[in-house]
């Protein structure tokens, strides 16, 4: 896309808007993301690594994930009406799954850990009665429960099934009450915006725009996504465009940078000219 290609260095010479205004806005933001993007790296990791060592395979009920004190944790359970903890997967901040820790146990969930339960499967109840949720073809949906700040979500994101192509959008929020109790929806993004990429590419630079309801800035869900997605994809930078302003996600550095979308917009024409 190389009507896309931007060079940041032009950033500097740009009027832009108070960096402690938009870093207020979206420091919050990016945090969610990150969140979002731990849950799902120990989901992806820890499930690999437990169905390589855990043998009853059909005692295994499911799984979530969540971060706590900077480690990551995948947690198993039964296929049981009460389940238990049958096994954790433990990451550090890397990843790394040479240094994961692996504890196949039975045991009765935590305070914490039954939450993180009740909320992935009261998330299920609703998606069933919930009509307007769209399921695409070669895509799944992936549900992320969180509980942070005080709050109870469990975000919906669209996942493919096949290689080759990063999925932005078809995504929710679910929130529940204190009691882990559903009590509404919202869709981020309403349509799917599906990019292809291919692995000899590099440096490259992509976009998409929101509309008004999915709101000035990037997402936590887009954020999530891009870390999952950015390296295998090899990109450069990710641009989100709103009427009012321009979210720049560095998927080098996972640093944003907020611009108006007027200065965007006057960086892009002139570098069309």
């Amino acid at each position: 896309m190389k009507k896309l290609q931007i060079l940041i260095s032009l950033l500097a010479t740009l009027s832009c808007i108070s960096q402690s205004k938009t870093d207020k806005l979206t420091q919050p933001i990016i945090e969610e993301g990150k969140k979002l993007y731990q849950s799902e790296m120990a989901s992806w990791y820890g499930t690999d690594i437990f169905l390589a060592k855990y043998t009853a395979k059909e005692k295994i009920g499911g799984y979530f994930s969540y971060s706590e004190n900077d480690k990551s944790k995948c947690i198993f359970f039964s296929k049981e009406e009460k389940p238990k903890v049958i096994g954790i997967i433990t990451f550090d901040a890397t990843f790394d799954v040479n240094k994961a820790t692996t504890l196949i146990e039975e045991r009765t969930f935590t305070k914490n850990e039954l939450d993180y339960y009740t909320l992935r499967e009261n998330s299920k109840k609703a998606l069933q009665k919930d009509t307007l949720i769209k399921n695409y073809n070669n895509s799944k949906l992936n549900l992320i429960p969180l509980i942070s700040n005080g709050e109870k979500k469990v975000y919906i994101l669209t996942g493919p099934n096949v290689n080759g192509v990063v999925l932005l959008g078809n995504d929710y929020v679910l929130n529940f009450d204190k009691n882990n109790n559903f009590i509404s929806r919202k869709a981020l993004h309403k349509n799917l915006i599906p990019i292809q990429y291919k692995k000899d590419q590099t440096d490259v630079e992509t976009m998409h725009n929101h509309q008004a309801e999915t709101g000035d800035f990037i997402t936590a869900t887009d954020i999530c996504t891009l870390m999952l997605y950015e390296k295998f994809a090899n990109w450069k930078n990710h641009i989100v465009l709103s009427k009012n302003y321009a979210s720049i996600w560095n998927c080098k550095t996972n640093e944003l940078q907020i611009i108006t979308a007027e200065a965007f917009n006057k960086m892009f024409e002139k570098k069309e000219k």
